[in-house]
């Protein structure tokens, strides 16, 4: 479905490339994991990918559904079926959440918004009438955005950071939410982070280490090699989703 190659991003207003040689590719119907530390181009690579003004690759190409769209708009991407949801959900004063996920939608039927919001485990009737603002809680917010992407029907969500700010508890749910989502909308998902736990649901994985591709594969595989480059071996040994590899 998407084919990153060689990508080279030097984002506007800095003098050095960000991401210096990026390549991978994310399958239909599949949840790839873009991982690395701070700084490691993570977010840039996912800007440039849904085409927003400052991040055009300055070499290399991405490819969609087969079309060439490195030098496309981020609007012309949007019609093709990629969205892009926010580390850090949005805000808006005096709109409501029902307002707010019809804003994407083609069809602003209200079942359409009752179901988006049953997809990330809301009910519609305590949420539909709420603003988005800062009376929702961080993992409200995510939740409400998440079903605001949902409801676009993109063939391509990526997703920055999604489990940022989030405690253990709240993060493990958002995973096992998109994987619900991807089985219910066919789509595929782009899901930049770097925890370890995201194994649980990601297909697979590529390792984003100043600004190079470094490893792309099977999660277990990749993040063992993320692992020992950051120190942190003993760490994610621990963990269940690695364990069992």
């Amino acid at each position: 479905m998407l084919k990153v190659k060689d990508l080279v991003i030097e984002p506007r207003g800095v003098k050095k490339a960000v991401v210096s040689n990026a390549s991978f590719e994310v399958r239909e119907k599949e949840i790839h994991v873009i991982l690395g530390p701070n700084g490691s181009g993570k977010s840039t690579l996912a800007y440039s990918v849904m085409g927003l003004g400052g991040y055009k690759p300055i070499s290399g190409s991405i490819t969609f559904m087969e079309k060439d769209i490195t030098n496309l708009s981020v609007t012309e991407r949007a019609k093709l079926g990629i969205t892009l949801a926010w580390q850090e959900p949005v805000r808006f004063e005096g709109i409501t959440v029902s307002d707010y996920i019809k804003a994407g939608m083609s069809n602003r039927d209200e079942s359409a918004v009752d179901h988006a919001l049953s997809l990330v485990e809301l009910d519609s009737k305590k949420f539909k009438k709420r603003f988005v603002d800062n009376s929702l809680s961080g993992g409200e917010r995510k939740r409400v955005e998440l079903a605001a992407v949902v409801a676009m029907e993109p063939k391509l969500m990526i997703l920055d950071e999604p489990d940022s700010g989030l405690d253990v508890i709240v993060y493990d749910e958002l995973y096992q939410l998109l994987d619900n989502i991807r089985n219910e909308v066919n789509s595929s998902v782009l899901l930049i982070t770097h925890r370890e736990e995201s194994g649980e649901v990601a297909d697979s994985a590529t390792l984003i280490w100043e600004g190079k591709t470094i490893l792309s594969g099977r999660f277990p595989i990749v993040m063992h090699k993320y692992c020992t480059m950051a120190r942190r071996e003993d760490k994610c040994r621990k963990k269940p989703c690695l364990m069992k590899y």
